[in-house]
């Protein structure tokens, strides 16, 4: 087994600079291209082929595809040659897994709202999240996108960013106490957040 030295004596880790590249499989590489290129606009960028998996060696034939962010990164595909769709995940609602891309302006979100809507792509908002702005739609993989525009400017969010930590600990030290009462059988409700940011959407509706 490899030595490695104490906590405090390695080195620091290093500065991650963007998103490199998000990858999914897909059904059919030119059903993809043409969703991501010809109606969002992300040109192809960069293929690689190869019969064997680089990362662990197994025989499994692929073609991964990348289309390119204006920002250098990129989403990332991989056609396997079997025309067969990913599965979803059985135990996650739909909306949660998802990738979102920003854009300049609302304009530019309600613009491409009318060209996916002009494609036949079923289109969700424009979704008020106070510091920005959104639109959700699937891709033809069962991917669910999102595309942002931002509203909060660098002030706002940097004030933000200093509540978070003390936020998520107060959610982590009531999901302890919330697993400790499910395990004496005291609830088997899903845990709630502290605060409820959103008000406006439970406005009017009851629990199910």
């Amino acid at each position: 087994m490899a030595a490695f030295p104490p906590l405090d004596a390695l080195p620091p880790a290093a500065p991650v600079q963007q998103l490199h590249h998000f990858a999914y499989k897909a059904r059919d590489a030119e059903e993809t291209r043409h969703f991501y290129e010809d109606i969002l606009g992300l040109p192809l960028y960069h293929i690689i082929q190869s019969d064997y998996v680089p990362s662990t060696g197994e025989y499994c034939p692929y073609t991964h595809f990348f289309f390119r962010l204006q920002d250098g990164s990129f989403i990332a595909f991989f056609d396997l040659g079997d025309d067969v769709a990913a599965a979803p995940s059985p135990n996650t609602p739909a909306w949660v897994n998802h990738i979102a891309f920003r854009v300049n302006t609302v304009e530019e979100l309600e613009n491409t709202k009318l060209r996916l809507q002009a494609h036949g792509i079923e289109v969700l908002g424009v979704t008020d999240h106070h510091i920005f702005k959104s639109i959700y739609f699937f891709d033809p993989n069962g991917i669910r996108l999102e595309l942002s525009a931002q509203l909060a400017d660098a002030v706002q969010m940097e004030k933000d960013s200093t509540t978070a930590h003390a936020r998520l600990a107060e959610w982590t030290a009531r999901k302890q106490q919330w697993r400790r009462e499910r395990a004496e059988g005291k609830t088997g409700e899903s845990l709630k957040p502290q605060t409820n940011d959103r008000p406006e959407f439970a406005a009017g509706k009851t629990k199910a």
